[in-house]
Parts: C-alpha cells; sequence; structure tokens
C-alpha cells in the first residue's frame, strides 16, 4: 500500500466511524506503524513513526497488545514538564531519561495521552477497557525501535512528535486504530 493509499484510507476511515471534521483527528495503521493526523477539514497536517505492542493487536485485558477500534483522547499529562521526563503511574518522576538506561524497560516520557474506547465490549467495558488498562500515546527516549512494533501495549512516539500532538488535540478528539493489512 502507499503513502497516499494509507492517507486515504485513515481519512475515509475515520469518517466511516462517525468522525464529523469539526476537530482534527488521528488514523494509526499498524501495519507501517505510522500515524496520521488529519485537520478537521480532512487535510493531512502530520505523519509520524510510532512503535505499538510486541504482542501485535488485541483488546483483552493482560493480552499486553495495543487495542484497536475507535478511541477518544483521554486524559492529557504531563503539561509544563521537561522533554524526556519519565513518570510512573502518570506521575513525574523528576528523572529526565532522553536516553535508555536499560534497553528493555518500557519508559513512558514527555508527555501522556490516555486513552478511551468508545465501543462497548470492543474496547470499552469489563475485560477489554481501553482506559482501564492504561493505554497511552506517550514519549519514549527508544527512538530508534520506532517503526517496529515493540511497545508493551502503548503507542509510543518520539517525544518532539508528541508534543505537537499535545498541542495540536485535545481531550474528546478521535482515534482510530487500525491492525490493517500491509
Amino acid at each position: 500500500m502507499s503513502d497516499s493509499e494509507r492517507i486515504a484510507l485513515g481519512r475515509r476511515t475515520l469518517y466511516q466511524h462517525g468522525w464529523q471534521g469539526a476537530r482534527p483527528a488521528l488514523y494509526l495503521h499498524g501495519p507501517s506503524q505510522q500515524l496520521f493526523a488529519y485537520h478537521g477539514d480532512g487535510a493531512l497536517w502530520g505523519r509520524w513513526r510510532i512503535s505499538t505492542a510486541r504482542h501485535g493487536f488485541g483488546n483483552q485485558d493482560g493480552s499486553g497488545c495495543t487495542p484497536t477500534g475507535c478511541h477518544q483522547l483521554g486524559d492529557f499529562i504531563g503539561d509544563g514538564e521537561p522533554i524526556g521526563m519519565r513518570f510512573i503511574g502518570r506521575e513525574p518522576t523528576g528523572e529526565v531519561a532522553l536516553t535508555p538506561l536499560d534497553p528493555t524497560a518500557d519508559y513512558i516520557t514527555t508527555r501522556i495521552i490516555r486513552l478511551k474506547g468508545t465501543e462497548t465490549g470492543i474496547n470499552e467495558g469489563a475485560g477489554v477497557d481501553s482506559f482501564a488498562r492504561y493505554i497511552y500515546i506517550h514519549g519514549t527516549p527508544h527512538e530508534a525501535q520506532l517503526g517496529q512494533p515493540v511497545s508493551h501495549g502503548c503507542i509510543r512516539m518520539k517525544s518532539a512528535h508528541l508534543m505537537t500532538l499535545f498541542a495540536g488535540f485535545a481531550p474528546g478528539d478521535q482515534l482510530y486504530i487500525d491492525a490493517g493489512v500491509a
């Protein structure tokens, strides 16, 4: 699939899942490990390499998978913290981690955008709830691994790109996560 086909697929998928275009929206294309941002008018305004779960896509609690389907952006955490601030339990630790000391650790840095599933029985509700699973879009010092599925379930982004996302979106904006086909 070409880049232009992925961009069109993202726009079409968002509209099919209720996006009205009043606010910007996000589309995650799993096979390419890319996140696309669209203006309210449907024009593309950003595209970033990300990392989803090394265990693939799935909504089951405890699976270590990245959930699929329609989500809303929930809590925005970390405003005012420096790039690289490490978070544990959604609280800043005071440690700035620009490079990973432990290559296997799942560092959550810079900002956190917590996700809320909007499809009951798929990514919202008992046993599948993305919010209850603490699924985030977050910064990572593992930037060399972006573009590969290596996370523990969350969506990892380059910190500088996450700052752009954090500034351009708000709680309630739509994200569609598509496990898709290559």
